[in-house]
Formats: structure tokens, sequence, C-alpha cells
């Protein structure tokens, strides 16, 4: 077991509710093994992840370890909580690449060893959006040589999820993934839009006229619905190709119901 860092005296952030379910997070960890895989298993040392306020239950710790390590083997999870009440109850989760430690957005882990994940999930929905820029800063510092920071919110459920990725150089791309089959239209999602962008979705905003074009597209594709939602979803996705949305994955990953697109496309006008 790795020697443990002394709690900080003052972690930075706040609590979050806490609130967490099994599997919510499965939507994202697959786009994660899929998108940083290959990077984790070029890693020379074995990687380090860290479930950022994984909340009163550390489900999503123990599931992200396991998925990353059908990825790579070796890979080992730090979970990160703010609350120091939640990092006692997990301890007995405890096990050979699973640990938890007490801290904030400073990301406290043995010896300041640097994470290659940083995933952060309905941490930042209750900060103001002006204080998100700086937030994402201090954890892209954190971050190993190649390492990713995934920051995004789901439902309780997570059925729709919406999520950005960051690296070093700042924010890439934002990955919008449903459950299809419950899916009545894309903008459905806009309720899960992270903190950076869910005040943004208004008229003449990139992500606003984005959510329109795609729901337009989904109008539009309502004849391949008998065939299924997936269907239906891909050929969405093809339009908004087509019209010149820059979307950065391709029919593998819409057919898991997931459409990424390239971060300045909606980032922000202000």
């Amino acid at each position: 077991m790795p020697a443990r860092v002394p709690p900080p005296s003052r972690p930075i952030g706040s609590a979050t509710r806490g609130t967490t379910n099994p599997s919510r997070l499965r939507r994202m960890d697959r786009w994660i093994a899929a998108a940083h895989g290959p990077a984790l298993r070029r890693a020379v040392d074995p990687p380090v992840a860290v479930d950022l306020g994984y909340g009163m239950v550390p489900w999503t710790a123990v599931e992200l370890l396991d998925r990353l390590r059908t990825v790579r083997a070796g890979a080992s999870v730090v979970g990160v909580e703010i609350d120091p009440g939640r990092v006692l109850a997990a301890r007995r989760y405890e096990r050979e690449g699973l640990t938890f430690a007490h801290g904030g957005f400073e990301v406290p882990l043995p010896g300041g060893a640097r994470p290659a994940l940083i995933r952060a999930a309905n941490v930042l929905r209750q900060y103001e959006e002006r204080e998100v820029a700086a937030v994402w800063r201090r954890l892209c510092a954190r971050l190993a040589p190649g390492g990713l920071l995934v920051e995004g919110t789901c439902d309780e459920i997570g059925r729709r999820h919406v999520w950005v990725a960051l690296d070093a150089s700042g924010p890439r791309t934002v990955t919008f993934a449903a459950h299809l089959g419950s899916l009545e239209r894309p903008s459905d999602l806009a309720e899960r839009l992270p903190k950076a962008l869910i005040h943004r979705n208004v008229p003449g905003e990139r992500v606003h006229t984005f959510l329109r074009d795609f729901d337009r597209a989904w109008a539009t594709a309502a004849p391949y619905a008998p065939l299924s939602a997936r269907q239906r979803w891909i050929r969405s996705a093809q339009t908004l190709r087509a019209e010149g949305w820059p979307l950065t994955d391709g029919p593998r990953r819409w057919r898991q119901g997931e459409i990424t697109v390239r971060w300045n496309a909606l980032a922000p006008r202000t």
C-alpha cells in the first residue's frame, strides 16, 4: 500500500451533494477507455487516474479502476474527496490499485505524483461559470505529460451526459452521450451541459446553434427511426458533419450514442 499523503490543511474547493449511483459514469468511462486508452498503454510507468469528488459512496472510483484495467494492466485509481467523512467511509473499499485521499482541486497524490487522468464528474455544477476556467487550469497543471482531464455532468442514472476533454493546452472537445432509446430529441441533453456551457444555451451562442442544428438533423432523420434510434443518431451525425460541424469521431462512436465536437466550435463567444 503506497504511503499516504498528509491531509491538506485547507483543501481547495467545496463539498458536493455527494449523490451517486452504480454505473452512473459508464458512458464517460467507456469514452475515456477508447479515447485515452492508447496513451495509457504507451505510458512507461503504470498510470495513475484520479476520480475527483466521487461522492458519498465510491462506486465510481471502483468502476473506473476496473474499466481502466481493461486497457492498461497495472493502472491505479485514487479517489479524492474534500469531505473527510466520505474518505474515511471509502477506506473499506481499498484494494490493490485503489486508494482514497482527502483533498480538492490541488489533487494530492503520494510523492507529488502527477496523474495521467483526472475525471471530475458532477463537481463544477455548483460553481459559478466565471470560476470554471481557473479550476480547469489548476487541474490541468497537475496532469502528467500527455494527461487528460475529463469534466462534465450527467443525470442520476447516467443516461444523459455531456463532458469536456482537456489537456495541458486547454479544452479540446465536447462529447454528448445518451441512452438513445429514451431520447426524444438531442437538445434534451442541454440540461446536462457542463458549467462552462450550460448558461450559453441561448440564441447567438455556438452551443445553442449546434443543438438547434442537431435537433433539425434528428428530425430530418426520422425515416430511420423504424430501423432503430441508433441508426437515426448515426444519420443525424452524418448530416451535422456534412453541414460543417467539426466532429472528431465517426460511426464506431456514434453507434454508442456519442458525438464529439471540437471545443472551439462550441466555446462561449465572450
